[in-house]
């Protein structure tokens, strides 16, 4: 490159101080290039075509190391999920228990206490099954008790 800002753009898309309206010119009325210009082309014509090659031989050598590292960056992403998905399964059915415990002792309806418990239950399914692995399930579970726990806080 050259270090103009328009010298990435082709031929037919750079503009020129010579347009009056600075609309781009096409192929078949941009002015010949200036000798200087080409000498700066075949250097970058040589510098991509080293980068290029450079690029294939670390290409050979590095699909295997590539491999490794995306299989442990996978790894590492499934571990995180599991531990997201259990660890909110957990706090959760921690929560809509304590609710449960905290309505029976009140003056709430009796279906309150049930709605809390039921999505306490639910959520401690989610962590269950975040534990396991099956992090989609277990986090749609979780959605699912903490909608039941809002049934219960409704019928307060």
């Amino acid at each position: 490159m050259s270090g103009r800002p328009d010298s990435d753009l082709t031929p037919d898309t750079q503009t020129s101080p010579d347009t009056a309206e600075g609309a781009p010119e096409t192929t078949e009325d941009a002015p010949e290039r200036a000798p200087e210009d080409a000498s700066e082309d075949l250097s970058e014509a040589d510098d991509q075509h080293d980068d290029e090659h450079d690029d294939e031989h670390d290409d050979v050598h590095d699909d295997e190391h590539d491999d490794e590292h995306d299989d442990d960056l996978l790894e590492e992403q499934a571990r995180r999920a599991r531990w997201a998905a259990a660890g909110t399964g957990i706090v959760l059915a921690l929560a809509g228990t304590a609710a449960a415990l905290l309505r029976v002792s009140g003056t709430a309806p009796a279906l309150v206490p049930v709605a809390y418990a039921c999505g306490a239950a639910v959520c401690a399914l989610a962590a269950v099954l975040g534990a396991r692995g099956r992090t989609r399930r277990a986090l749609w579970a979780a959605v699912a008790g903490v909608m039941i726990m809002a049934l219960g806080d409704q019928f307060d």
